[in-house]
C-alpha cells in the first residue's frame, strides 16, 4: 500500500449549492455541535456526560456575482431560500478519493453587503443555519 501525503488545497474544493456549482465562491465553513453537560452527583466529579441538541451552522464567502445569482434564484430574498448543499474535496487526476459532504436544509440567517473604498471585487458572507451534515456520501 503507497502512502500518499498530499493534501487537500484550495484549487481541489467545488462546491454546489441548490444545484448550481458556485463558481465565485471564496470561502465555505461549517460546524457540527452538540450540547453537553457533566452530570453530577454525590463528591465532587461529575458522574457522566449528558448529550442534548445537535446544531449545524456555517457560512458561504462569495463574490458579489454569485452572491447576486442566489439571490436572483430565491426571488429577490436570500433569507427566504431553502437548498442543499454539497463540499466536494480531491483531485482525482492526482490520484486523491474523491470526498463529499452533504449539508441539508441550509438556511442563510443574515444578509450584509459591505462595500469599502480600494475594494476591487466585493465579498459577501453569508452565515447559515442547517438541518444535517451527511459525511462522504
Amino acid at each position: 500500500m503507497a502512502f500518499n501525503s498530499r493534501e487537500y488545497e484550495w484549487a481541489d474544493i467545488t462546491v454546489i449549492a441548490g444545484g448550481r456549482d458556485l463558481l465565485g465562491i471564496r470561502g465555505v465553513k461549517y460546524t457540527r455541535k452538540i450540547e453537553r453537560e457533566a452530570v453530577y452527583a454525590k463528591g465532587r466529579k461529575a458522574k457522566a456526560i449528558q448529550s442534548g441538541n445537535e446544531s449545524v451552522e456555517g457560512e458561504l464567502v462569495l463574490l458579489q456575482s454569485t452572491y447576486n445569482e442566489l439571490l436572483d434564484s430565491s426571488g429577490g430574498d436570500i433569507l427566504s431560500l431553502s437548498i442543499d448543499t454539497e463540499v466536494t474535496y480531491g483531485n482525482p487526476s492526482r490520484g486523491d478519493a474523491l470526498r463529499t459532504d452533504r449539508l441539508i436544509g441550509i438556511r442563510f440567517t443574515e444578509e450584509a453587503v459591505e462595500f469599502k473604498q480600494g475594494d476591487k471585487f466585493a465579498e459577501i458572507t453569508v452565515p447559515f443555519l442547517a438541518l444535517d451534515i451527511q459525511k462522504n456520501v
